[in-house]
């Protein structure tokens, strides 16, 4: 009788006690992916080669940082950080379409005309500028690098918008000093990241906009 209730004693509490939560920081993976991508990005941008050649960056931003979003989206989500896989999953759908944009308007995939490849452009500027000043607006109570990181991304898609309206070389050249500028506060960001994951103090990320 007494090993019978042991037994029963045991299987309860096997039920009852719940494996450890899994641990491990999702933006040692995502962050690199985003700079990577964006280095190619403001590249294009600043003319390292002719901005009719944008899709120069394709290679990267398909192999490296699509890829790597969306591992750390899903790694996110696996530890239930959700901002965090929100944040990373809207990013690797940007970086997504923006290729598909590039290898579309080169190839001719969508039957869009010459003559309607600037307002193409602005769209996708427009459409993902809204989403962006969202994610802006959230990060207000979060530490000011984040909300920094994102009004930079803001500004890289207005001057997008505004370049491709007025068809203008200065307007890319800003877009990409704007991306070269988040591309920077995104390394700041994964320095903070390897430093925790190695058992140091983080960096920094300053005071939040709404306390």
């Amino acid at each position: 009788m007494a090993q019978t209730e042991a037994i029963t004693v045991s299987e309860v509490s096997a039920v009852v006690e719940a494996p450890p939560a899994p641990t491990g920081d999702p933006t040692l993976v995502g962050l690199p992916a985003f700079i990577v991508g964006s280095i190619g990005l403001g590249l294009t941008f600043v003319e390292f080669v002719p901005l009719q050649s944008q899709a120069a960056s394709v290679p990267v931003i398909l192999g490296a940082t699509v890829i790597g979003l969306i591992v750390a989206t899903v790694w996110a989500a696996r530890l239930a950080q959700n901002a965090v896989a929100a944040v990373f999953g809207v990013f690797s759908g940007f970086w997504l379409s923006y290729s598909l944009l590039l290898l579309g308007l080169g190839h001719g995939w969508f039957g869009i005309i010459e003559g309607d490849i600037s307002r193409t452009v602005q769209m996708f500027a427009i459409s993902w500028l809204a989403v962006v000043v969202v994610l802006t607006l959230s990060t207000l109570a979060l530490p000011s690098a984040f909300t920094l990181l994102f009004v930079l991304v803001d500004l890289a898609l207005a001057f997008v918008w505004v370049a491709a309206n007025q068809n203008s070389t200065t307007m890319w050249h800003l877009a990409g000093w704007a991306v070269f500028g988040f591309t920077a506060v995104g390394i700041y960001l994964w320095i903070g990241s390897l430093l925790v994951s190695t058992g140091k103090k983080g960096l920094p990320l300053g005071p939040s906009v709404i306390k």
